[in-house]
C-alpha cells in the first residue's frame, strides 16, 4: 500500500486542473464546458502522477527499506501490510 501517493494525488490533482483551467482562461476559453473538461482530466490523472512522484521519492530516500517484490501479496494489500 503506498500511503504516500494517496495524500499526493490532492495536490496533483488539484495542480493538474488550476494549470489547465489557468492555461484555457488565459486562450479566451470561459466556459463551463472548459473548467469541466480541466476538472475531469485532472481527477483521471491525480494518481498516477502521484503514484510516479511517490516512487521517485522513496527511490532517492536512502534510509527506505526496499523490498524484494512489492506484490507478493497480491494486488490489494492486506490492512496491515508494510508501506510498498
Amino acid at each position: 500500500m503506498d500511503r504516500l501517493s494517496i495524500i499526493l494525488s490532492l495536490l496533483s490533482g488539484s495542480l493538474i486542473t488550476g494549470t489547465l483551467v489557468i492555461t484555457a482562461f488565459s486562450m479566451g476559453y470561459y466556459t463551463w464546458w472548459v473548467i469541466g473538461a480541466a476538472a475531469v482530466i485532472g481527477f483521471v490523472l491525480a494518481w498516477p502522477s502521484a503514484y510516479y512522484v511517490s516512487r521517485m521519492i522513496k527511490n532517492r530516500d536512502t534510509e527506505w527499506p526496499t523490498r524484494d517484490n512489492p506484490m507478493r501479496d497480491g494486488a490489494i494489500p492486506r490492512r496491515n501490510a508494510e508501506e510498498v
